[in-house]
């Protein structure tokens, strides 16, 4: 089916995945920088994972997937990368008050992309620039607000001068080895899994779902469903302890 699927999208010059054009999955289109987008969720993912005890059985379980794939991601690069790679870090060094120290080259795709929707925040529906403050129904300091929960590097001033160049793109052939290789479907629909497990952790992180509960069950309550206590259709299950 994966292989049928991408079949539908256009391809450019037999090399490269057009953008935007179908892949062949109702809603779903040819995204223009997988290995980007794919790098910054797995490098965001495992940083909040850190923030998780040890001892976490789901730390451990969504880490390992995740450095998995992410050294499956890193392991293939596109043509032209070591030079857009230099070009990118010279970049970064000149505005480090919009990329930050350090900042990795192919992580800085969402924050240019979240500079371009800004961009386009501030044109109307007939494309006249709104009046200075303005956007929409919102106030100035509901934006502030608003913004403050994104980026905030995306959003200084020089960043709107800065002209950053995404990362070149992947081969077609090599798209299609990094879905091999990961077995999950097409690489856009191994993106959405990487955001709804980015998403996740934010929520273990804020139920704390670690910890040990309030109120503790009672003691034999889950021996039923332990492995080495009962096979279904073997024999049956214990009787609960009163």
């Amino acid at each position: 089916m994966r292989s049928t699927s991408r079949l539908f999208a256009v391809v450019k010059s037999e090399r490269f995945l057009t953008p935007g054009n179908p892949t062949g999955l109702t809603g779903l289109l040819t995204h223009p920088a997988p290995r980007s987008q794919l790098i910054y969720l797995y490098s965001s993912t495992l940083d909040k994972l850190s923030k998780i005890p040890e001892h976490s059985v789901y730390r451990q379980s969504a880490e390992a997937i995740t450095k998995q794939r992410l050294n499956i991601i890193n392991g293939f690069k596109p043509p032209g990368y070591e030079k857009w790679v230099q070009r990118a870090k010279q970049k970064i060094n000149e505005h480090p008050n919009v990329f930050g120290k350090d900042r990795e080259p192919s992580t800085v795709f969402m924050s240019a992309q979240l500079t371009e929707e800004r961009d386009q925040r501030d044109v109307q529906w007939d494309n006249k620039k709104q009046p200075a403050g303005l956007e929409g129904t919102r106030t100035a300091e509901e934006r502030t607000q608003q913004s403050a929960v994104v980026t905030k590097a995306a959003f200084t001033p020089e960043a709107d001068i800065v002209q950053w160049e995404n990362e070149p793109p992947l081969e077609a052939s090599q798209i299609a080895e990094i879905e091999d290789q990961i077995g999950a479907g097409l690489i856009e629909e191994i993106i959405q899994v990487a955001e709804g497990e980015n998403q996740l952790v934010d929520t273990i992180l804020e139920s704390r779902s670690w910890e040990d509960l309030e109120e503790k069950p009672p003691q034999g309550q889950w021996d039923y469903f332990a492995r080495d206590q009962h096979t279904p259709g073997t024999q049956e299950p214990p009787k609960a302890k009163s």
